[in-house]
């Protein structure tokens, strides 16, 4: 009888230990201790491949793509302040973006960040902006998150 019990406790101590291992590889073990993972934690800045990465996230929302270097000029200069971490122009900047619309593909709240790309002649932030995955996917709005596009990076 004792020994039987010690094999079950054996066994229970080794499910535990491989629903953990589980859970960590997830990111659900972050979300539950509200700490990062080794694997999870990375240096690259919001909305950025983590460094060393040379592929750029794949399309994988079913949106239209553009090439970067079909962008305005002035989102390719959001884009270089996105990579760089900032300084951003505007206060509004590098905050949550809620995705409201459900046009981009569903992720957890925070996911998202956007920023204002400038529209000449506008007094205010105009309507157009980039919004950026924590997974590196970034995406174009020329109407205010009317519409959007997959930005195709290093295009």
């Amino acid at each position: 009888m004792r020994r039987n019990r010690s094999v079950a406790a054996l066994l229970l101590a080794g499910l535990a230990l491989a629903v953990v291992a589980a859970l960590g590889g997830t990111g659900l073990l972050e979300s539950l201790t509200g700490r990062p993972t080794p694997a999870a934690s990375s240096s690259a800045a919001p909305g950025q491949a983590a460094p060393g990465s040379a592929a750029a996230p794949a399309n994988r929302s079913g949106l239209p793509a553009i090439r970067e270097s079909e962008l305005p000029a002035e989102a390719r200069q959001t884009l270089a302040a996105i990579r760089a971490g900032g300084p951003y122009r505007y206060g509004q900047d590098d905050k949550a973006f809620g995705n409201f619309e459900r046009i981009l593909p569903r992720q957890d709240s925070g996911y998202y960040r956007e920023y204002t790309v400038p529209t000449p002649g506008e007094s205010d932030r105009g309507a157009r902006r980039i919004v950026a995955g924590s997974g590196g996917e970034k995406y174009y709005t020329q109407d205010h998150y009317d519409s959007f596009k997959f930005i195709a990076e290093g295009s």
